[in-house]
C-alpha cells in the first residue's frame, strides 16, 4: 500500500521536493517522545507532595514513590456507612521493640505478689511512696490502664501521639513498646479484656486496635469525629463503645469492625462512658458548656436501644433537688439524672453496689444510684481535691471501698467510699495529675499520669 501511495506520488508530482520529506520526518518524530520521558520521574514527586499519607505508620519515600505509581495505591474516600471498616486490613508494619513485655525481668518478690494476689479480693490498702517513676511521653498523659491478664503491664495515652506500654517492675528497660500508628494526640487506651491487644483512639477521628505482642496494627475503626473515650462490653470483650467530639456514641464490633448500634441525641463532645456492672445499660458524659442544656450532661442509656425514640419529661423539684427526676418507662431509652450546669469528666460505676460517681468541674465527684429513678445523693460528695477546667479522672479500689481521684493542683486524693472524707492527699507533680488507677490485683500500688507528661507507680 505504501508503495502505491508512494507510485501515486511520483506520477502526479514531478517535483524533486518531496524526497527530502522523507528524510525530515524521521528526524522530527524522534524529537517528540523525549519530553515525556523527562518528565516521567518529576511525576512521583508531585505525587509525594499532594498524596495524603496513610494514618497511623511511618511510610518511606521509596514506598511513597512506589504507591504512587501503582494505580491500586489511592485510598478510597471516607464512605458516610458508618458500618463499614474503612481499612479492614491495614498495613502490617511493626513497631519497634524496646523492651521485654514479659515477667521475667520482674524481681522475685513482686512476682511472687502478682501470683499469690491474683484471684484473691483484698482489702484495698494505702500507697506510701514513690516506686517507680516512668518517662517517656513529651506531654500531657491523657489516660491509664493496666493490663487485666498481664498485671505487670501498664498502657498509657499521651498528646504526644503515642500509645506507651510499660513493663512497670522490670529490672531492664521498662519502656517494652513506643506505638505510633496515631498521627494526632491520643486521648484513650484500654486494654482488650482477653489476649495483649490494646485499643487506642485519638485526635486522628479513629480507634485503633494493636497487637501488643506482635507490634502490629490490627484493625482500625474510622470515624466522623474525634474520638475521645473508648470503653469494652463487660460481658462480651468483642464489643466496645466509642464516644466522640460531635456528640455520637457507636457499639461497634472488632469481629467484623462494623458498627452494631448507634445513639444519637444532639449531645455536646462526648467526655466519658461507663458500662453498668450488668452490661445493659451505659452512662454518657458530655460537654454543655456551649449550651443551656445541662440535663444531657449525664444520661443513661439503654444498650439495647439504638436510637432513643422518646423524649422524657423532667420533673423539677425543689432547689436543692433538680437533680432528681421520676422513675422512666422500661421503654424508654434514655434517662436524665444530671442537670447541674457543669461539665462531668469522668462517670465510674462502683464495682458491686448499684451506685456511679461523676466527676464535677465545681471540683467535687457526685454519687447517683445506677438503678432507676438514678437519684443523685445529695447528702454525700467527695469534694477536697480541684478539677479546674482539667480532664480529671476517678476510680474505684477493688474492693470498693476507696475512691481515688486525680486533680489540678498536682495531688492525688484517697477517699473513704462510704464516709467521703479524704483518707490521704499525696503530691505528686507541679501540674495537674490527670488519671489514677488501682492495679487490678495489688490493693497497694496505683498508677497516675501528669499533664507534663510523667507516669508514676505508688505502692
Amino acid at each position: 500500500m505504501d508503495l502505491l501511495c508512494h507510485a501515486y506520488s511520483n506520477s502526479s508530482d514531478e517535483e524533486p521536493e518531496p524526497e527530502p520529506e522523507p528524510k525530515l520526518k524521521p528526524e522530527y518524530r524522534p524529537v517528540i517522545p523525549p519530553p515525556p520521558k523527562r518528565f516521567k520521574p518529576e511525576t512521583p514527586s508531585q505525587n509525594l507532595r499532594t498524596e495524603a499519607p496513610v494514618p497511623g505508620r511511618y511510610i518511606s519515600k521509596r514506598e511513597r514513590a512506589l504507591s504512587a505509581q501503582s494505580p491500586q495505591v489511592p485510598n478510597p474516600a471516607p464512605t458516610p456507612n458508618l458500618n463499614l471498616n474503612l481499612n479492614p486490613n491495614p498495613p502490617v508494619v511493626a513497631s519497634p521493640v524496646l523492651g521485654s513485655i514479659s515477667d521475667s525481668e520482674i524481681p522475685r518478690d513482686v512476682l511472687s505478689s502478682l501470683r499469690q494476689a491474683k484471684g484473691r479480693a483484698s482489702l484495698s490498702q494505702i500507697p506510701k511512696r514513690l516506686a517507680v517513676d516512668l518517662r517517656s511521653h513529651t506531654k500531657a498523659v491523657n489516660a491509664l490502664d493496666w493490663s487485666p491478664s498481664h498485671a505487670h503491664l501498664l498502657a498509657s495515652a499521651g498528646m504526644d501521639q503515642t500509645v506507651c506500654v510499660w513493663n512497670v517492675w522490670s529490672r531492664d528497660q521498662k519502656i517494652a513498646r513506643i506505638f505510633r500508628y496515631h498521627n494526632a494526640a491520643v486521648k484513650d487506651v484500654k486494654w482488650s479484656p482477653q489476649g495483649l491487644s490494646v485499643l487506642s483512639c485519638g485526635y486522628d477521628c479513629s480507634s485503633r486496635l494493636i497487637d501488643v505482642e506482635k507490634g502490629i496494627e490490627t484493625q482500625i475503626f474510622k470515624e466522623d469525629q474525634v474520638v475521645g473515650v473508648i470503653k469494652f462490653c463487660p460481658d462480651n470483650s468483642n464489643i466496645f463503645l466509642s464516644g466522640g467530639s460531635k456528640g455520637c456514641l457507636r457499639l461497634w464490633d472488632i469481629r467484623n469492625g462494623n458498627v452494631v448500634c448507634e445513639y444519637i441525641r444532639g449531645l455536646g463532645p462526648i467526655l466519658d462512658v461507663e458500662f453498668t456492672i450488668n452490661g445493659k445499660q451505659f452512662i454518657s458524659s458530655s460537654d454543655v458548656s456551649g449550651s443551656n442544656l445541662s440535663e444531657n450532661s449525664i444520661i443513661v442509656w439503654d444498650v439495647s436501644r439504638q436510637v432513643p425514640l422518646s423524649n422524657q419529661r423532667i420533673c423539677f423539684k425543689a432547689r436543692y433537688d433538680t437533680f432528681g427526676v421520676h422513675a422512666m418507662s422500661s421503654f424508654s431509652g434514655l434517662n436524665f439524672v444530671y442537670v447541674e450546669a457543669y461539665t462531668c469528666p469522668s462517670v465510674r460505676c462502683h464495682p458491686f453496689e448499684p451506685c456511679f460517681v461523676a466527676q464535677s468541674n465545681a471540683n467535687y465527684i457526685a454519687i447517683f444510684s445506677s438503678s432507676p429513678p438514678f437519684r443523685l445523693d445529695k447528702y454525700k460528695r467527695y469534694e477536697s481535691h480541684g478539677v479546674s477546667g482539667f480532664p480529671v479522672k476517678c476510680n474505684f479500689s477493688l474492693d470498693g471501698e476507696k475512691l481515688v481521684s486525680g486533680s489540678s493542683d498536682g495531688s492525688i486524693y484517697i477517699y473513704n467510699y462510704r464516709s467521703s472524707e479524704l483518707v490521704r492527699k499525696i503530691k505528686v507533680y507541679e501540674q495537674a495529675c490527670i488519671d489514677v488507677v488501682f492495679h487490678p490485683v495489688l490493693p497497694n500500688v496505683i498508677g497516675s499520669c501528669s499533664w507534663n507528661g510523667d507516669v508514676s507507680i505508688f505502692e
